[in-house]
């Protein structure tokens, strides 16, 4: 399978690259492919001519999304709409990833695909007018709504508590929003499973990893589990905050946790936990 990948050099863009190895592989940054840019999508789908497209890239800062809105929009949204409309001029599908910042979080049980959006700020705004973009100019399309993506790769909350843990003896960490971490190398090897397994199953579906924590009970688990491979830390208390006591420019969901029963059922693979895979991404780590 001939595979572009838009994105490679973020989390899961990384990933992505590890996961399609024995493939034939374009894989962009975003400082050889500007989603933005129309033209230069066209020209890398008609020169390259893959089987299909794994968009990767976005505009992840969600506090400054508040204040940079114009770049959100463009990254989140007309990139999307870039790579879907190439994609359907070459008849192939796009594998495009969303957010669960879709939602409002006022849903006291897991999201479903067809629980009403209602997005709480410009991070979220624009991914959800990615999504029905995509929607819009390709039909065959598998839209992902994933959440709170880590990995050995870049900035993330894992990396975040492991410094803060060997740097300081107590660590705040909000425990009033509640989702489901997800390892970005566990997202990677589902999008290749979708292109793999031979379902023309197009449609928006939720990815995330089991079980639903909150950030404090996600920030413990990551101390434990780094003490438990024997990482030296300092930490020696993780204190519950609420989120007022940590104001941000964006407003987040208090819940987030999201259903992936339809991915699945449909696809046939099973999400691991995010523990497992939190085991593996510290252990990585600690060989690097």
């Amino acid at each position: 399978m001939r595979l572009l990948i838009a994105g490679a050099n973020g989390q899961l863009g990384r990933e992505m690259v590890l996961a399609a190895r024995g493939h034939d592989v374009l894989a962009l940054g975003s400082d050889k492919l500007n989603i933005t840019d129309a033209h230069a999508v066209n020209a890398a789908v008609e020169s390259f001519k893959p089987d299909a497209v794994v968009n990767a890239a976005a505009y992840t800062a969600v506090d400054k999304a508040e204040s940079d809105r114009n770049q959100a929009f463009a990254v989140n949204r007309d990139g999307p709409a870039n790579l879907a409309a190439a994609c359907s001029t070459a008849g192939i599908p796009l594998i495009h990833v969303s957010t669960d910042y879709v939602f409002d979080g006022s849903k006291s049980s897991a999201y479903v695909e067809d629980d009403p959006t209602g997005p709480l700020g410009a991070y979220g705004e624009s991914k959800l007018a990615g999504e029905q973009a995509v929607r819009t100019h390709c039909a065959r399309h598998v839209i992902l709504r994933t959440s709170w993506l880590f990995s050995m790769h870049g900035n993330n909350f894992v990396k975040t508590m492991l410094r803060l843990g060997a740097e300081r003896e107590e660590i705040g960490v909000v425990a009033d929003q509640h989702g489901c971490p997800t390892g970005s190398g566990e997202l990677a090897s589902g999008i290749m499973h979708v292109l793999e397994c031979g379902r023309d199953a197009w449609g928006t579906y939720h990815f995330c990893q089991p079980e639903p924590t909150t950030w404090h009970g996600f920030a413990k688990a990551i101390l434990d589990e780094a003490r438990r491979q024997g990482v030296k830390l300092k930490v020696n208390h993780v204190k519950p905050i609420v989120t007022s006591e940590y104001p941000t420019p964006a407003t987040r969901p208090a819940n987030s946790v999201m259903n992936c029963s339809r991915f699945e059922s449909t696809f046939g693979f099973r999400i691991r936990t995010w523990h497992e895979s939190l085991a593996e991404v510290i252990a990585t780590l600690g060989k690097a």
